[in-house]
């Protein structure tokens, strides 16, 4: 496969289906139902919480296509973890172009001696109501949020420095 052939695009989605975020990134390995990207920010982004995060930035990027959250693991330039981020969504689709989810707000920072603070749940409570999440909806979401915890609490995938590390990758 080319290397173009591995390049995919990454939409992110509200609820009410209209894209909130779009980026490129490349598909590092494919196993069972996770997929994992090597991307890498094109462009200087202001954060709220990450601060500036400086184009060139490379993230590996972990979907599961059956999970209700994603991570990113946020890398420094030697390769080190930086810090992950992790969002709680519906279940991605990926049809081998393009991998989209719908972001249900709730959001999870850990940092690299993985302490870690859950965020948005303000966010994710208004936009229950707003955009009228199901029970459904809500039950998974509150299911992800204590399954990545126990996962950081634990060090399980992809909570471990030794794990898919970039050179795996490259």
């Amino acid at each position: 496969m080319s290397a173009a052939a591995d390049q995919i695009a990454v939409r992110v989605l509200k609820y009410d289906g209209s894209e909130y975020r779009r980026w490129n990134g490349r598909v590092a390995k494919r196993e069972g139902s996770l997929i994992v990207l090597d991307a890498e920010f094109e462009y200087d982004v202001q954060h709220q919480l990450l601060g500036e995060i400086t184009g060139g930035t490379r993230t590996l990027e972990y979907y599961w296509l059956d999970r209700w959250y994603n991570v990113f693991r946020f890398l420094q330039d030697d390769g080190n973890t930086r810090r992950w981020y992790c969002n709680v969504n519906a279940p991605p689709t990926f049809d081998g172009r393009v991998l989209s989810y719908i972001d249900l707000d709730i959001d999870v920072l850990v940092q690299a001696d993985l302490s870690y603070k859950v965020l948005d749940l303000e966010e994710f409570g208004a936009n229950a109501q707003r955009y009228d999440y199901s029970d459904e909806v809500k039950r998974q979401a509150r299911a992800a949020v204590d399954e990545l915890v126990s996962m950081i609490e634990t060090r399980q995938f992809p909570f471990q420095e030794d794990i898919l590390t970039p050179s795996v990758v490259s």
